[in-house]
């Protein structure tokens, strides 16, 4: 027996000494160092909501939003106030911190508490809808700094770190690796997303990503899930387009983009075949919008943008987040394939209306109050339904709405007499109602117009 025990003992301490030897021999990182470096310019925030801004109008924070599994969970709503909260990191010494809009959004008192315990309120600068991106400030001095790395040096297989406050526990520390680079997801066609494995929650949102050379590369932002939880796919704002918000939020607290006017899609092989294209690339030219920067500028359906200001287009998704990345005004180059043949065009950026972005890339879908869910229009829809305005019903999951004779598919024109266009518009035309006030919908019920009325208890 003593033998056996023997041989158990030595197995595991050559198992670990071989571990041990092999980690040496294949350069694991050690964080340590690096948590050092970086930590303490780490931050943890609480948004604070009163009472008459929140449950009076049942809008809690994080509701009716893509990035609410990032929000605390309110507290105590029976009383007059709500708190949500998230991560944050300093990026000058005389207290500007980056944090995520949804984190601050509407509240009414923000608290930034440091890992060495001191507290500070902050003063909101400014905020970006369509990039999720809020600055804040906070009054003091010699504070500990965030380093901004390089995104254009970024490896698909480095390693990086997240710092956080997941689930209210401060200052946790995940690891893991870049997936990919620059993914479109849904409406957010404007940020070129860092994909991580990093293990990130609720809490985690506006925290620092981190490179090995204790620099920060993005803000981490969202995950995909199934749960609610972190399933392997986390998704992080680039830090060059977090830092051109930030420039401009503190400049004007405006931020502003380009926009070139044409409706694109990908390139597939059999596309590519047909457009004189060496393999599958660049974005194609589906429209023009009349009077635009494009049309100006000579471009064509047809046509297949491959470089933009000399970066080359890969995809349809990364085209967007390059024109929006320059200046309302700003003359720029674009390669373009044409019946097989490259040609240079040069086109004068138009400016992107600053609501249009926030509606279509921040909010793509909302459940309404009334028991049924919403999503604007898509491309697509409007060319097969002969419309360019309204809010499509998806789902329904209150019997009564079914009673009232709405049904999926159908196109909301108006509330009462207000024209609806998009869900913001939606949104706002709802909330100027009473609770108990019954709702008047003007539809496109398989092409015939008609009015429903909702009663609400």
């Amino acid at each position: 027996m003593k033998i056996k025990k023997i041989t158990l003992i030595y197995s595991l301490l050559l198992m670990g000494f071989s571990q041990l030897m092999y980690a040496k021999q294949v350069n694991l990182p050690d964080f340590t160092q690096l948590v050092e470096e970086t930590g303490a310019a780490v931050v943890n925030i609480t948004a604070r909501h009163n009472n008459k801004r929140t449950l009076n109008n049942k809008e809690l924070p994080g509701q009716a939003n893509p990035f609410e599994r990032f929000f605390g969970v309110p507290q105590n709503p029976q009383n007059r106030e709500s708190v949500s909260g998230g991560s944050g990191f300093i990026i000058s010494t005389d207290g500007y911190i980056i944090t995520n809009r949804h984190v601050i959004h509407n509240a009414d008192e923000i608290t930034v508490r440091l890992v060495d315990r001191r507290e500070f309120k902050a003063e909101l600068i400014g905020e970006d809808e369509a990039s999720d991106i809020a600055l804040l400030k906070v009054d003091s001095d010699n504070l500990p700094i965030l380093h901004i790395g390089d995104t254009s040096k970024l490896k698909i297989g480095e390693w990086v770190m997240a710092i956080g406050s997941p689930l209210s526990f401060e200052h946790s520390v995940t690891k893991g690796i870049i997936s990919a680079k620059g993914r479109s997801l849904g409406g957010q066609q404007y940020i070129p997303y860092i994909q991580t494995d990093v293990p990130i929650n609720r809490g985690n949102s506006g925290g620092p990503l981190i490179n090995m050379e204790a620099q920060v590369i993005g803000v981490n932002t969202l995950i995909l899930s199934n749960t609610g939880g972190y399933m392997g796919l986390s998704f992080s704002i680039p830090i060059d387009v977090a830092m051109s918000v930030v420039d401009q939020l503190k400049n004007g607290g405006v931020v502003r983009r380009g926009l070139l006017g044409v409706v694109i899609q990908p390139v597939s092989q059999k596309l590519a075949n047909v457009l004189g294209l060496d393999k599958p690339h660049g974005a194609l030219v589906t429209s023009v919008n009349d009077g635009s920067a494009a049309a100006v500028a000579g471009i064509q359906e047809q046509d297949v943008i491959i470089k933009f200001n000399n970066i080359l287009v890969e995809t349809s998704g990364s085209l967007p987040p390059l024109v929006g990345s320059v200046q309302p005004g700003s003359k720029v180059k674009l390669e373009i394939v044409r019946d097989g043949k490259t040609k240079v065009v040069q086109a004068v950026l138009d400016g992107l209306n600053l609501e249009t972005v926030a509606d279509n890339n921040t909010v793509t879908s909302t459940k309404s109050k009334l028991g049924f869910e919403v999503t604007n229009l898509t491309e697509r829809d409007k060319e097969k339904m002969g419309m360019d305005s309204g809010v499509i019903v998806k789902n329904i999951s209150e019997r009564s709405v079914q009673r009232a004779g709405l049904r999926i598919g159908d196109v909301i024109l108006k509330i009462s007499k207000s024209p609806i266009n998009t869900i913001k518009q939606f949104n706002k035309e709802l909330n100027k109602l009473k609770d108990d006030d019954p709702v008047i919908l003007l539809v496109s019920q398989s092409g015939v117009n008609r009015f429903i009325v909702i009663e609400r208890s």
